[in-house]
């Protein structure tokens, strides 16, 4: 089978597009014929070994896995003997990242326990786009901030892979939402239902003397006392992503910070969970959380894929799409 492997950290010219063995699924495994993937965050980091943390978990020297990918959508070929929820031909899709990633290839075994079956009206390539970015959008929104109807929502990082799924699932909530990015997607954000859009070129929301009940934060660079000021009493901030001195600083004072003061301030422990991709399947059924595609790339393309992702441009997510023999010529 063709697959994306890389043997070294560094940037996309690493990634080498090879033939190597189709894999056989255990007693507790599903084989995935792969239709789908999208790039995240987290690929982008382990390809370059950056930050250092990546290093200490994958490999200090050279990477342990040999091919990212960690959201995939695609088709059940074969199942083991303990699998119970799973039969060939059933669509599905999930995150698998605790399974050392692998999907950016064309087949990929993993346990049936971080799958979902995918909703019928959804194609391989949005139900790509969802898994990580979707339910981290969800978990931050809905179990970390308990988000409720007329809540003043703030989106840093709005017009990215998560920040687009953050707006629709909080307008789907109930709540007011300002969207944060770039010049470049405020015409999308505000398409995306965001009743207001920043453009932090111009605007520094930390200092603008707006309050917010909740602020996500897909892209933190501001200090956790930036973001502490701009918080109603008893407001949320829940950090998604960002810079990594930015993550360690609210993990050491988001702690005390809550302790001390009405305000609660933390960092997302991302938990895969299929149950909420099934929840996702069904705003989407009710057209209230659409992915958004930037673009597609075929398997052969992964580099190229890596290279516009690193450019900080993309809007939404990228998706690799995936089909047998289409690059073995």
């Amino acid at each position: 089978m063709k697959a994306i492997v890389f043997h070294e950290y560094g940037s996309p010219d690493v990634l080498e597009f090879v033939d190597i063995e189709k894999p056989v699924p255990k007693d507790n495994e599903v084989l995935i014929k792969v239709h789908a993937a999208s790039v995240n965050d987290w690929d982008w980091s382990l390809l370059r070994g950056k930050p250092f943390v990546n290093r200490l978990l994958f490999g200090l020297m050279k990477p342990k896995i040999e091919i990212l990918g960690l959201d995939i959508a695609g088709t059940v070929e074969e199942t083991g003997r303990d699998v119970k929820h799973f039969q060939p031909s059933d669509e599905v899709f999930g995150d698998i990242s605790g399974c050392n990633f692998g999907g950016f290839a064309e087949y990929v075994c993993v346990p049936e326990h971080v799958l979902a079956l995918k909703s019928a009206k959804m194609s391989f390539e949005q139900a790509a786009a969802v898994p990580q970015a979707g339910v981290l959008a969800l978990q931050g929104l809905r179990d970390q901030m308990q988000i409720k109807q007329g809540d003043k929502v703030l989106i840093n990082g709005a017009g990215g892979g998560a920040g687009t799924f953050a707006i629709q699932i909080a307008k789907s909530l109930g709540a007011e939402v300002t969207g944060v990015d770039s010049t470049m997607k405020l015409d999308l954000i505000r398409k995306l239902g965001a009743d207001h859009a920043i453009d932090y070129t111009q605007e520094d929301f930390t200092k603008n003397g707006q309050r917010y009940e909740l602020i996500l934060d897909v892209a933190a660079h501001h200090s956790i006392f930036d973001y502490k000021r701009a918080l109603m009493p008893k407001g949320r901030y829940i950090m998604l992503g960002g810079a990594s001195s930015r993550i360690i600083q609210v993990m050491l004072l988001g702690p005390l910070i809550s302790m001390i003061s009405s305000k609660k301030m933390g960092v997302l422990m991302h938990k895969p969970e299929p149950k909420d991709l099934t929840f996702l399947n069904e705003l989407f059924e009710s057209n209230k959380v659409i992915p958004v595609i930037d673009r597609c790339y075929l398997l052969s393309e992964v580099a190229e894929a890596f290279i516009n992702f690193g450019s900080g441009k993309v809007q939404g997510k990228i998706v690799i799409t995936i089909a047998n023999g289409q690059d073995s010529k």
